[in-house]
């Protein structure tokens, strides 16, 4: 699926990205810094439901929160120098869980990502449009 988009237009590419899938998945988040993909998140996050007020967990490298089914991690991996400190903070918990799972920079972790995620690719247009390409990894 290939998807343009103005950010106005976030809640309802939100949406439309959640009602493809029927139950928790791994999605992994590529695209250059500043692209959107903590933006996107913290808008699928709201339509999963959380209340909180999400961030970026680029130090923490894993926040946690309590949808209305489901809990759902945010990872960011961008600090991340090598994939032993991901097992570190006991990564397969997280992945195994019935727990939505959102994965910036998974290409730091290449080894350890669940075969069944999703792949969303995030680009920007001249026109300063977005393009979300999803397919299955």
């Amino acid at each position: 699926m290939k998807l343009t988009y103005q950010l106005s237009e976030l809640k309802d590419i939100s949406k439309k990205i959640i009602s493809q899938f029927n139950t928790p998945k791994t999605l992994l988040f590529y695209g250059e810094m500043g692209i959107g993909k903590t933006t996107l998140i913290k808008e699928l996050v709201k339509q999963l439901g959380v209340l909180d007020i999400t961030s970026s967990p680029t130090f923490s490298i894993v926040n946690e929160y309590k949808g209305k089914k489901h809990s759902v991690f945010h990872f960011d991996f961008y600090r991340i120098t090598n994939e032993e400190e991901v097992y570190d903070i006991g990564i397969e918990d997280y992945f195994y869980q019935n727990a939505w799972c959102f994965i910036e920079w998974p290409e730091k972790i290449p080894n350890i990502l669940p075969e069944d995620s999703i792949v969303i690719i995030l680009k920007k247009n001249l026109d300063e449009t977005r393009i979300i390409e999803i397919c299955s990894s």
